[in-house]
């Protein structure tokens, strides 16, 4: 349902940015794309949870070329610790951008970080798991019940507690959130500590398949099936100061979204390096069929995507009961590309 007059094409972004050539500046295990006379390329830090499967396109960028097609020579910074520190990175200049969890980042954008979201790269990845022989079939089934989680403001459990909340639980009271370290899920499951796993790819989706565990619920369900839960955060003065370069970053993350998508075994290979351990590529794999890396919102699309979840974080007292969800996000989504001319631009491009 692409608008003519309001998609772009690939010369008229490097008209625009005023940059031409081909180059990379890569992480050791990315091959660099290297071409004469790059200096005009752009810069641009990128900071990635190289571990994050949801987070393997970028790899795909860097290793198929996509950035320097926007005429961008993106630097790739390891990022290990917790998205909400990624944001204030991304906020202080320490990053120009990177990708995080909606649920995770809405509460420090209340409090003013500067930073603005500008496409939503995917939906899944967040799981609700417990034993087959455990009677839980449904969040509902979680009253009276343990569940381990990896910190008390994490996305995921966030987003299981909203749940709760919708069917008249209260999440802080009825349900006992236990904090574990990631890798210590399954043993705390087997001793029987905890009843019940909330936890993310490509943890959860591990874990279910070590333990042959229920999933019980997850973000890819009714409503949820067509929200995004992930997104590219940019520097807000990189937006203001020069959007056509925060147009080619987001254009780019949304071409590799989508050959994410349509080319998960070739992904899953590109990716693997990265992930610790053993992982088959084949799981890897798996796990992007899984999620909706088709799913990339903009402009009003993803407004109306991110006041949703801004009005789902009230019901459990994380966003202030008077913020406003709209004028919200207005405030932190720019209309760096148009709703639904991503995609189309995508394959216009290709």
């Amino acid at each position: 349902m692409g608008n003519n007059n309001l998609t772009f094409s690939r010369r008229h972004f490097l008209r625009n940015v005023g940059l031409v050539g081909a180059g990379l500046s890569l992480s050791p295990l990315l091959p660099t794309l290297a071409r004469a006379a790059d200096t005009q390329l752009k810069t641009i830090k990128l900071a990635w949870g190289q571990t994050a499967v949801c987070q393997s396109p970028i790899s795909v960028a860097l290793k198929q070329g996509f950035f320097t097609r926007y005429g961008l020579n993106v630097e790739p910074v390891n990022f290990s610790g917790p998205t909400d520190a990624l944001l204030q990175a991304i906020a202080t200049g320490q990053a120009d951008g990177g990708i995080g969890m909606a649920l995770r980042w809405l509460k420090p954008l209340e409090q003013g970080f500067d930073v603005d979201l500008t496409v939503g790269t995917h939906g899944g990845c967040m799981r609700l798991l417990a034993p087959k022989t455990a009677g839980i079939g449904g969040v509902k089934d979680l009253v009276g019940k343990s569940v381990a989680v990896s910190d008390q403001a994490s996305p995921i459990r966030n987003f299981f507690a909203i749940q709760l909340a919708r069917q008249g639980i209260d999440p802080d009271k009825q349900v006992n959130w236990v904090q574990y370290p990631a890798d210590l899920f399954g043993e705390a499951l087997r001793k029987g500590e905890v009843q019940a796993i909330a936890s993310d790819d490509p943890q959860g989706w591990l874990l279910k398949k070590r333990y042959d565990l229920l999933e019980v619920d997850n973000n890819l369900s009714g409503e949820y099936a067509n929200l995004t839960c992930c997104v590219l955060g940019l520097r807000g003065s990189l937006v203001r100061e020069n959007p056509a370069i925060a147009r080619a970053v987001t254009q780019a993350i949304v071409d590799a979204q989508q050959w994410t998508a349509e080319h998960p075994d070739e992904t899953a290979k590109i990716f693997a390096p990265f992930v610790p351990g053993t992982v088959a590529p084949g799981d890897i794999a798996a796990m992007l069929r899984e999620h909706t890396h088709q799913h990339h919102s903009t402009g009003a699309r993803l407004r109306q995507e991110v006041a949703f979840y801004v009005n789902e974080l009230k019901t459990i007292n994380v966003i202030r009961p008077d913020t406003d969800a709209q004028r919200f996000a207005e405030h932190y989504v720019p209309d760096l590309i148009p709703a639904d001319a991503a995609h189309h631009e995508h394959h216009a491009a290709a």
